[in-house]
Order: C-alpha cells, then sequence, then structure tokens
C-alpha cells in the first residue's frame, strides 16, 4: 500500500486538484476512500489516487502481456447501461467506435446479512458485490481497462445516477475517464444530443438515493426483527410500506364504524301542458327557498301529498355552453391509475410493459426502437418538436377544425418534478397504434395506444357541449309552502379531444324539450326514492395510488414494488378489484402506531420525501437529514424492545383436517409465502401448498380452479385437482356461462368469451368479478 504523500489529492465535485502538506485518509459521505477535508473552492469531497508517471510515484509492477494489451489497446469507447434490451437498441444508434455493455440493474448493495451502516460514523454504509453480479462486474472491469472514454448511459433519475456511480466504484474507473450521459427517450436524436453533451456524476442525485437506501434500511432492518420477535415470523415494516399498510387500515376501520343513514330523494315526472309524450323529470331542490332534508319515508309522504295537487310552472330556462378541456399526458401515477382503471392491469405490470416500451421493441427492418419516453416522471412537459409532430398528426387524422391555434402546454403540479424531464409520450406520435400492431404483443399494444391516445387528445381542442338548465316552481292548492324543482342536460356540440382518447362522445343526459318562462306544466307523477348514505370505498390500486400521490408518500416510481410488497408480505389481499387489510395487518399497525406515532405519521413521511429531494437539488446534506430521523427513531426502538408486549396472530383455517392426524389445517406464512400446514405442529409437519381459489369450477372435472404461476412466473389458472386433472389456461375464468352454449368463458378485454364456441358477451355484474390480472409478485 502506498505512502499518502505518494498521492495527489483532488475535487470529485469541481475536477480542482487542491494542495494538501499532509493529506490524512477519512471516508467520503459515500463511504469511499477519501480525505478528510473539503475542496477549498466549492466544498466538494475530496479523493485521492496514486502520482501519474513523472510525479514521483513508485514503479508500478510489471504488466502481463494480457494487461499490456488491455492499456495500449485504449481507444474503443465504451458505453454501460442497466440492460440488455436498452443496450441493444443503444447499440444499433452509436455504430462503429462504440460498445455497449449492460449492468443488468444494480452492481453493489449493501450487505443482506447485517445493517451495513454505521450509526457511530456518519451513517456510512458498506457496500459489496453480490454474488450474482461478480462475474458481469469482471467483465464490466475488463471492459473499462481497455476503453479510451467510458460513457454511463444508466437511467435519469435518481436510482440511475446512483447505479452510474455504483458502476464506477466497483469498476475502478477513474473519474476523468467516466462521462454520464442522460436521455429521456432512446432515439437517434436524443442519444446524439446526449453524448455531445455528457457531464458528471451528480453528486446531489447520489446522495438523495443513498439517503432514501439508509433510511429505508434503518428502518426495516430494525423494526423487522422486532415484529418477527413480537408477532410473528416472515413479518415486515418499511418507511413508506408500513405507512401505505395504515392508509388501508384507517380506511377499513371507516368502513366497519360506519352507520348507514336514511334519506329521501323526490322527483316530478313532467311534461308541456297537453303533451303527455313531451316528459321530463326534475328534483325537488328547495323548500320555501332553502336547502331541505328529507330523513324519512314519513317526511317524504308529507310532501307527495302536498303537492298532489300543486300547481308547477316554469320559472326559469338558462341555456349556456360547457368547456371539457384534455388531460395532460401521463406521469407514471396517472399512467399507472388510468391503466388500472381502463385496462385492469396492476401498477407492477404497468411498469413492466412501460419499461420494454422505453427500452426498445423489434420493428422488423428499423430494429430495436425505443417507442416512448422515460416511464419514471412527475413532469408534464413535452419538448417543442413533440408538440409539433403531435399537431400534424392531430391535422392530417382529425382535421384543422380539431386544431388549437397554438401549441397546449401543461404546468406540473409537483414542486420537486424536474422540468427537464419529460411527459410520457411517443417519441414518435406518427407511430400510430394500427402500424405497430404486428410488431407488439398484446399487452405492449394496449398501452402503447393509451399513452399515443393521450398525447393526441392532450393537442387537441375542448370538447364543447350545449347545456340547459331548468327550474320550475310549485305551488301547492294551499299556497302554504313554495317547491323548486331542477333539471338540467347537456348536449355533445363538437367532440374535441374526445374524437381520439376513445371516450364516448354519447350523452346520456335527460332529454328536456323546449320550454319558455312562465310556461304551465303537467305533473305526470311523484317519484319519492329511499336512499341510504354510502361507507366510504375501499382502495383499490388506481385510488390507492391516487392518495399515496396526493398525501406526498413515496415517489411514482415505487408505488408499484410497495403493493407488490404489502399483498406479498400478508398484509393486504385482494378481493375483486378491493385491497382488503388482514387481522395481521390490524395488529402491525397498532404496534408501530403505538410505540412508533412519527414514522407512521403520513406527514413526517411526506416531509422526509421533501428533505429527499432538497438534497437532490443541493440544498442540504445528507448525513444531517438521516441523523435527525435517526436519533428518536432510535429511542423510540429502544423503548420498544423493552416495552412491547408480545401479540399472537391466530392462524387462518384452511378449512380442512390434516389427513394425516386430523387437526385442523392453517394458512400459514413461510419464506415463499403462504403455505397450509398442520395446526399440530411441530407434533406433526405436514404442509401443503396454498392454492388461491378463484371461485370458479373446473370445467373438466368441477373441482376449483386456483391461480398459480408459472416457472418463469407467469400467472395462470388451473385445476386444483392436479395432476388428476390437467386443465389449465392463461385467462382469467368467469363463474358466469356461455348464454349461447352453456359453455366455460373467460375474459378476454372487456367482453366475456367462450371457449367451446367463441360466443362473446358483456361481462356478468364486471365490477364485482376478479382482477383480470394475477397478483404481481
Amino acid at each position: 500500500m502506498s505512502d499518502l504523500n505518494d498521492i495527489q489529492v483532488y475535487c470529485l465535485k469541481c475536477r480542482a486538484k487542491v494542495d494538501m502538506q499532509d493529506p490524512q485518509p477519512g471516508l467520503s459521505k459515500k463511504g469511499a476512500p477519501g480525505i478528510a477535508g473539503t475542496c477549498p473552492t466549492c466544498g466538494g469531497n475530496l479523493f485521492r489516487r496514486l502520482k501519474s508517471a513523472g510525479e514521483e510515484r513508485e514503479k508500478p509492477a510489471k504488466k502481463t502481456k494480457k494487461a499490456k494489451k488491455a492499456t495500449t489497446g485504449r481507444g474503443s469507447k465504451l458505453v454501460i447501461v442497466e440492460s440488455p434490451t436498452k443496450a441493444r437498441t443503444i447499440q444499433r444508434y452509436l455504430g462503429r467506435g462504440y460498445s455497449v455493455k449492460a449492468s443488468v440493474g444494480h452492481v453493489r448493495d449493501l450487505l443482506r446479512s447485517k445493517l451495513s451502516v454505521d450509526t457511530e460514523d456518519n451513517y456510512a454504509p458498506t457496500y459489496r458485490i453480490p454474488n450474482d453480479k461478480r462475474a458481469v462486474v469482471k467483465d464490466l472491469k475488463k471492459a473499462v481497462e481497455g476503453a479510451s472514454q467510458v460513457f454511463l448511459a444508466t437511467d435519469l433519475d435518481r436510482e440511475g445516477e446512483a447505479i452510474a456511480w455504483h458502476v464506477m466504484e466497483a469498476t475502478d474507473l477513474e473519474p476523468e475517464r467516466a462521462r454520464r450521459v442522460v436521455f429521456h427517450e432512446i432515439t437517434k436524436e436524443a442519444i446524439a444530443e446526449a453524448f455531445a453533451h455528457p457531464r458528471a456524476i451528480d453528486d446531489n442525485l447520489v446522495d438523495a438515493q443513498q439517503a432514501r437506501r439508509i433510511l429505508d434500511r434503518l428502518v426495516g432492518y430494525q423494526l423487522t426483527p422486532l415484529l418477527w420477535e413480537k408477532v410473528r415470523g416472515r413479518l415486515s415494516a418499511g418507511r413508506v410500506q408500513s405507512v401505505t399498510v395504515r392508509l388501508i387500515v384507517e380506511r377499513e376501520r371507516e368502513i366497519r364504524a360506519f352507520v348507514p343513514e336514511e334519506y329521501w330523494t323526490l322527483d316530478a315526472l313532467l311534461a308541456k301542458a297537453g303533451q303527455a309524450k313531451s316528459r321530463f323529470k326534475a328534483g325537488l331542490a328547495k323548500i320555501d327557498g332553502a336547502d331541505f332534508e328529507l330523513g324519512s319515508q314519513a317526511g317524504a309522504d308529507a310532501v307527495v301529498k302536498d303537492l298532489d295537487r300543486a300547481a308547477f310552472t316554469v320559472e326559469s330556462v338558462k341555456t349556456g355552453t360547457r368547456k371539457r378541456s384534455p388531460s395532460p399526458p401521463f406521469i407514471t401515477s396517472t399512467l399507472q391509475q388510468e391503466a388500472s382503471k381502463a385496462l385492469g392491469f396492476q401498477a407492477a405490470r404497468t411498469m413492466r410493459v412501460a419499461q420494454q416500451l422505453y427500452e426498445g421493441v423489434e420493428l422488423g427492418s428499423e430494429g430495436s426502437v425505443g417507442l416512448i419516453t422515460y416511464m419514471r416522471t412527475d413532469s408534464v412537459h413535452v419538448a417543442e418538436s413533440a408538440l409539433s409532430e403531435t399537431r400534424e398528426v392531430v391535422k392530417g387524422r382529425f382535421g384543422p377544425e380539431f386544431l388549437p391555434d397554438k401549441a397546449k402546454r401543461f404546468r406540473t403540479r409537483s414542486k420537486s418534478a424536474q422540468e427537464a424531464h419529460e411527459a410520457i409520450r411517443p417519441t414518435s406520435v406518427s407511430r400510430t397504434p394500427e402500424m405497430l400492431a404486428p410488431h407488439l404483443s398484446r399487452d405492449q399494444l394496449t398501452l402503447y395506444r393509451l399513452i399515443w391516445r393521450r398525447m393526441v387528445a392532450s393537442q387537441m381542442k375542448s370538447a364543447l357541449y350545449d347545456t340547459l338548465s331548468v327550474e320550475v316552481a310549485a305551488v301547492p292548492v294551499a299556497g302554504e309552502r313554495t317547491y323548486l324543482f331542477r333539471a338540467s342536460g347537456s348536449t355533445l356540440r363538437f367532440p374535441g379531444y374526445l374524437a381520439a382518447y376513445g371516450e364516448s362522445a354519447k350523452d346520456d343526459s335527460p332529454s328536456i324539450p323546449p320550454l319558455k318562462e312562465g310556461e304551465p306544466l303537467d305533473l305526470i307523477e311523484l317519484l319519492p326514492e329511499q336512499h341510504f348514505t354510502q361507507a366510504p370505498p375501499r382502495y383499490n390500486e388506481a385510488s390507492l395510488i391516487r392518495a399515496l400521490e396526493s398525501k406526498g408518500i413515496g415517489r411514482p416510481s415505487t408505488y408499484a414494488s410497495i403493493i407488490s410488497t404489502v399483498i406479498a408480505r400478508g398484509y393486504v389481499e385482494r378481493q375483486q378489484r378491493n385491497l382488503v387489510p388482514t387481522d395481521t395487518a390490524f395488529v402491525v399497525n397498532d404496534l408501530l402506531v403505538q410505540y412508533f406515532p412519527k414514522v407512521l405519521d403520513a406527514g413526517f413521511t411526506a416531509q422526509m420525501e421533501t428533505d429527499l429531494d432538497e438534497i437532490a437539488a443541493g440544498h442540504k446534506e445528507w448525513v444531517p437529514v438521516v441523523d435527525e430521523f435517526y436519533r428518536p427513531f432510535h429511542e423510540r426502538l429502544e423503548h420498544a424492545r423493552a416495552e412491547m408486549e408480545s401479540v399472537k396472530v391466530e392462524d387462518e383455517p384452511a378449512g380442512e383436517d390434516c389427513e394425516k392426524c386430523g387437526a385442523p389445517m392453517v394458512i400459514k406464512f413461510g419464506r415463499f409465502g403462504k403455505f397450509i400446514g398442520c395446526s399440530n405442529y411441530p407434533e406433526c409437519k405436514n404442509t401443503k401448498p396454498f392454492l388461491e381459489k378463484v371461485g370458479v369450477d373446473c370445467p373438466k372435472c368441477g373441482a376449483d380452479l386456483v391461480r398459480r404461476r408459472s416457472r418463469k412466473g407467469r400467472p395462470f389458472y388451473g385445476c386444483s385437482a392436479y395432476p388428476e386433472c390437467d386443465f389449465a389456461t392463461n385467462s382469467t375464468p368467469l363463474p358466469q356461462k356461455c348464454s349461447s352454449c352453456g359453455g366455460f368463458m373467460v375474459q378476454k378485454g372487456k367482453k366475456a368469451e367462450c371457449t367451446a364456441c367463441e360466443h362473446r358477451e358483456p361481462i356478468a355484474n364486471a365490477e364485482e368479478e376478479s382482477e383480470a390480472v394475477a397478483e404481481e409478485a
């Protein structure tokens, strides 16, 4: 090992050399070997390296032929990305002179076996190269040694910046040879622009990601063992995960505590005098000029009796127009919500397919082409070139009457969003879904069509409606009270963006005949109707993502993994489209809220996200932010370890008895999720795989159909009697029978299709049917 005087000191941030008389060893704020102190010019971290030849450096050991070749052959340019698919797409655009390799995600991480964060030394992390990445890193290191320049072209967000930094550290890449390039879309133009303007690693982004990673590790690795000790094994806790579970638990408690209240409404079926066919409905809006409540049938009957022989007269007629404007192009959260609502996609499925479209899809002779911009973004900004292209498509496909006078630009709501990033849009709107249909999978085409339509619609004129509002006065014979009824309707005058976005242009508003003020009306019938107030709905994926986003909890890029985690850990179950907390969720949530109220507070979690944004912007240092969180958390942790009582969560009955000892079987949680075990354990160790029934009988043998996974993790549905019965289908089974032949029905898009005669019909109780896709792990 070289003496400290045999090194040169420089700043990683501004690249300036720093003269130091007596350099002392230390750690950088990322935990890398460094020099104690900061740059006098910019305050950046100081790093050390051996002096180059001619600077009194000790003579290096003689190189082998292999090493000589790697050094003297430096001339090629190496590009490192995360994904092999992305590598293939970029290689096609860069051509000769460039070699593109994939890191296949992260190349370093915190050790799994221990905390790996030194809470006594500025939270310095301990990183290692996972065993399954050693061959990848070895290959990258060899490629780095033989390259004249290395371009780190990982994704443009904090995670991508951190991966680039880890690649540099793991391969011993010198900062002066490293170039960081970012692009929001994988197109020839975007890549050329990025490589023309490379930059250095952004320490602030790396710090923000590292702070998040360390915070999550401090919470997860210390709360999880506590739950294993006090509740049961195979549970987990997390800084964002546990707050998400709390939202779901509290909503369920609201539902259970809800007491429905009765109320009544009253409609009057009216018609123009002497014209019974010109009927329309008007609802009772005011009594004696004030709002009212009809809380019982007796109250409703009293009003009906009072109006039985009342005189009805048109009091006012107002016409107008209503404008309905298009939404901005998708960001990550709105794409996940709309894909859930319109396509039945779970968030993880949406992000997986979007990643494929971003990284590149083979388009025949064109090769691999990136079809959408980067899918992890909070920004609705759109490049000027994309706006111009979209306007040309609107003009050519729909006509100039659908095109606004100038391009529409939307303002990003999120304060943390980076306007340099773009919304999720097609890389070329000229590539229509019809053109791409032969080259895309069903999921890819469905999601691309959604993104394409949203982008096109965002640059179209608003939809226009003609509106009509009528107020009708009713005066009983006795004349003691006055009643005001209202009717309103609208008619679509110009579809505007609705022509592109695929929404129904049909108007479902009630038809109202032409009326004049003062015109008498005939009362055809009074229609009182009983109602009950409704409990708040359970969260589904779309509404949970909307809630997380509105409260500032987590980031859109993490929503899919958060939802998958709380399901995999047994805190939440899917019932139809709803997310329902388990008994375990209630127990764990109550314990964590009691002993860690700050960690489980949505406002506090949102503030942590703001602090991370401040670190990314260079306005805060990451160590003080972590320290401010950890010190009170550690105190609460020690208190919980001493005071928290053990709580036993009863196993859920499996509904069958053990065939070995006759004891009831129960549902348990293991390393790989749910399984069925004997309640007489450890005396009886009989276990079975957990089979998730879908409520549909096997068409072949009549046994229950269950949700399974293939060896590659793909969901499918098979018979619970396997291997005796080998029936299986990739499509979601439906309980309804074919109305044509009585055959077995499966879900195909938004329709039910018979597997026997291929007859298609609407799905019965569509809102109550199971999710179209199996749970994403």
